[in-house]
C-alpha cells in the first residue's frame, strides 16, 4: 500500500474529492443514467491536466463497462448495437487525429455544441412525434394499410440505419477526445424509445466494446502514467459501490423520469464543456 501512496499524483484536497466524486458518476453512470458520465469527465478536467485526466478516466469507465456489462448482460438490443458499432469504430479512429491536432477548448466547445443540437433535435422529432400521435387519436376510422404504408416503413427503417451511422460516428468521436459519448448515444437510444433496461443493456455492450476499442489508441498517444494507474486503482471500490447502487436504482425509476433526466443531463454536460 505504501508503495502505491508513493506513486500517486500530487493533486490538493479539491482535486481528489472530484476525482472521488468523478469515480462515484463513472459507476453510477453506466449502470443507472449513462449520459451523466460526461459529469465525470468535467470533474476529472478540473482535477487534473485534460489529456491526463481523460486517460485516467477512460480506464474507470472500462471498469464500470464491465460492471454494467454484467448486470445487463442479457438485456441489449442486437440490431441497434449492429447499426452503430462498426460507425463508432471510424468515429474513434477520426478523433483520434483530431485529438492530436487541436486545443483542449477546440475539443471542448465542438462537443458541447454538438450536443446542444442533437438535444434540440431529439425535442423537434418527439413534439411532431406527439402531434401525429394526436391526430391520429382524433381520426374517427383508420384504414387499412396500403402499399404506400408500407413503402414508408421501409423507408423509416432506412432512416433508423442512417441515424444509427450518423450516431454511431458521431459516438465514437467524442468519446475518442473527451470521453463525452454518453449524452451522444442515450440521445439515440432515447430516439429508439427502448424501456429503461434494454436501454442499459445496449448502453453497456456499446461502450464495453468501444472503450476497449479506444484503449490502444490512447495508450499510443502516451496517455498513460504510473501515477494514472495508481490513481485508478485507489479509485476501484468507489466505482464498484457506485454500479451497485445505480443498479438498484435503475429497476425502480419509472421510464418518464429516466427519460426526462437523461434529456437534462445531456443539456448540464454540454453547457459544462461550453463554459471556458
Amino acid at each position: 500500500m505504501s508503495d502505491l501512496a508513493a506513486l500517486l499524483p500530487d493533486l490538493s484536497t479539491t482535486s481528489w474529492l472530484l476525482v472521488v466524486l468523478g469515480a462515484l458518476i463513472v459507476g453510477f453512470s453506466k449502470t443507472a443514467l449513462p449520459g451523466a458520465a460526461t459529469l465525470a469527465a468535467g470533474a476529472f478536467a478540473l482535477a487534473m491536466p485534460a489529456k491526463e485526466s481523460t486517460a485516467a478516466l477512460l480506464l474507470l469507465l472500462i471498469l464500470g463497462d464491465m460492471t454494467a456489462l454484467w448486470v445487463y448482460r442479457r438485456e441489449p438490443d442486437w440490431r441497434t448495437l449492429v447499426r452503430l458499432l462498426p460507425s463508432a469504430m471510424v468515429g474513434v479512429i477520426i478523433g483520434v487525429f483530431f485529438f492530436a491536432a487541436v486545443d483542449d477548448v477546440t475539443v471542448r466547445v465542438t462537443i458541447g455544441v454538438i450536443l446542444l443540437a442533437l438535444v434540440t433535435l431529439t425535442l423537434v422529432r418527439r413534439a411532431q412525434a406527439a402531434r401525429r400521435t394526436a391526430a391520429q387519436a382524433e381520426a374517427s376510422d383508420t384504414p387499412p394499410a396500403t402499399r404506400a404504408e408500407s413503402e414508408r416503413g421501409s423507408r423509416k427503417g432506412a432512416a433508423a440505419t442512417a441515424q444509427g451511422i450518423g450516431y454511431g460516428l458521431l459516438g465514437g468521436f467524442t468519446t475518442m477526445v473527451a470521453n463525452a459519448a454518453g449524452p451522444v448515444m442515450s440521445l439515440y437510444l432515447l430516439m429508439m424509445r427502448m424501456p429503461v433496461l434494454t436501454f442499459l443493456g445496449t448502453s453497456a455492450w456499446f461502450f464495453a466494446v468501444i472503450n476497449l476499442f479506444k484503449l490502444p489508441f490512447s495508450a499510443g498517444l502516451g496517455l498513460f502514467t504510473a501515477e494514472t494507474l495508481a490513481m485508478d486503482a485507489l479509485l476501484v471500490p468507489v466505482v464498484l459501490l457506485a454500479a451497485f447502487a445505480g443498479a438498484k436504482v435503475a429497476r425502480r425509476i419509472s421510464q418518464s423520469v429516466f427519460d426526462k433526466l437523461v434529456l437534462g443531463l445531456t443539456v448540464l454536460a454540454a453547457i459544462g464543456l461550453l463554459i471556458p
